[in-house]
């Protein structure tokens, strides 16, 4: 009951701008943009905090993190319409937000390896039962509009203006609260289905790169090329973390731990095409928002995915322990947050708000 009020609080929250007369629709994408963060993840943090009984001083330190992050999300003077580095910091607040959150979940434990580790894998789980309710909710409203169109009634509307933005507000906490409550089922899926897509990414990234070899073509460097490359080494990161903190740190090297190799050393290997592609685009037109941000983010990949190459292969080798890649990727967790803040904080004012 504690965690459906908690659900039903984030869903609201975001009808909330409604009532003093910001609607949820096209005409407002801008401002729901910027502050889609906290409409749920305060909330979120809030229901941790609950639940990990912490105290005073933390839940103020944590209140005013988004207290700061909400003047920064909204103070800019950007002119109308959705600029560029607006756009940027909308994409790069949740980010820096969930490490907040993380430290909520975490309690005491955060400074500790493990407790960093079990919000890696919170993270992982949570994002599994999130699909799957958004696989649910889409058929409840495909079922609901087929219902109501054979009466003569367009449910469209209302699906627009209040199922989706409540319903993805309140699945975010219903979704915590699963992955809390029902380990032992998550646990049985979430390492297979990494076990099932590290092997498939791997051959994917050969692939490309071996076509780019072959073919002697560049990258195209435009903003959605950019996006979709970036989107690409975060998931392979992603398939890292969860597979490291998936897996049991004093087992031998096994043939997963080898395809995690081959991912890890062919993302290096794009990531760095990638950042060549970057810097010439940039020598040639110069630097911009977008070009900037995606060569932030992936040199912050880069750093990340050659140091793991070096631990897991010394791992193989038998030179180190795998407890020395889980304290890296735990460890390293924070940049991704401190890049994503300097994003939000710094770009809108460094490009003149465009």
């Amino acid at each position: 009951m504690v965690a459906f009020a908690f659900a039903a609080a984030a869903a609201l929250a975001i009808k909330l701008p409604a009532l003093f007369g910001i609607p949820f629709g096209n005409e407002n994408d801008a401002f729901y943009l910027s502050n889609i963060s906290f409409f749920v993840l305060p909330i979120l943090t809030g229901y941790f905090a609950w639940k990990r009984q912490l105290g005073a001083r933390t839940v103020g330190w944590l209140g005013a993190a988004f207290v700061v992050a909400a003047v920064f999300a909204n103070g800019y003077p950007f002119a109308p319409g959705l600029q560029n580095t607006e756009a940027l910091a909308a994409l790069h607040l949740p980010i820096a937000l969930w490490l907040v959150v993380g430290i909520a979940y975490a309690g005491a434990r955060w400074r500790e390896v493990g407790g960093r580790m079990d919000f890696v894998r919170f993270s992982g789980e949570l994002f599994i039962y999130y699909v799957l309710i958004a696989l649910g909710g889409g058929v409840f409203v495909g079922f609901m509009s087929m219902i109501f169109g054979a009466i003569g009634i367009d449910a469209e509307p209302f699906f627009e203006s209040w199922v989706l933005p409540t319903g993805a507000m309140g699945a975010v906490v219903i979704g915590a609260w699963l992955v809390e409550s029902k380990q032992s089922v998550i646990e049985n899926m979430a390492p297979v289905l990494t076990r099932l897509f590290t092997p498939l990414f791997a051959v994917m990234l050969v692939t490309f790169l071996a076509t780019l070899l072959i073919t002697g073509r560049g990258i195209d460097v435009e903003r959605e090329v950019l996006i979709a490359f970036d989107l690409l080494l975060v998931v392979v990161v992603g398939l890292l973390l969860y597979s490291v903190s998936a897996r049991d740190p004093w087992a031998l090297p096994a043939l997963s731990d080898y395809a995690q190799v081959v991912l890890v050393v062919s993302a290096l290997l794009a990531d760095a095409v990638a950042l060549w592609a970057i810097a010439a685009r940039i020598t040639e037109f110069g630097f911009s928002p977008n070009r900037v941000a995606a060569l932030g983010m992936n040199l912050v990949l880069l750093v990340n995915l050659a140091w793991s190459a070096v631990l897991y292969i010394r791992f193989l080798r038998g030179d180190t322990l795998f407890t020395a890649l889980e304290r890296w990727q735990t460890a390293y967790l924070p940049v991704y947050a401190a890049w994503a803040a300097f994003v939000v904080v710094a770009f809108p004012p460094l490009f003149g708000y465009s």
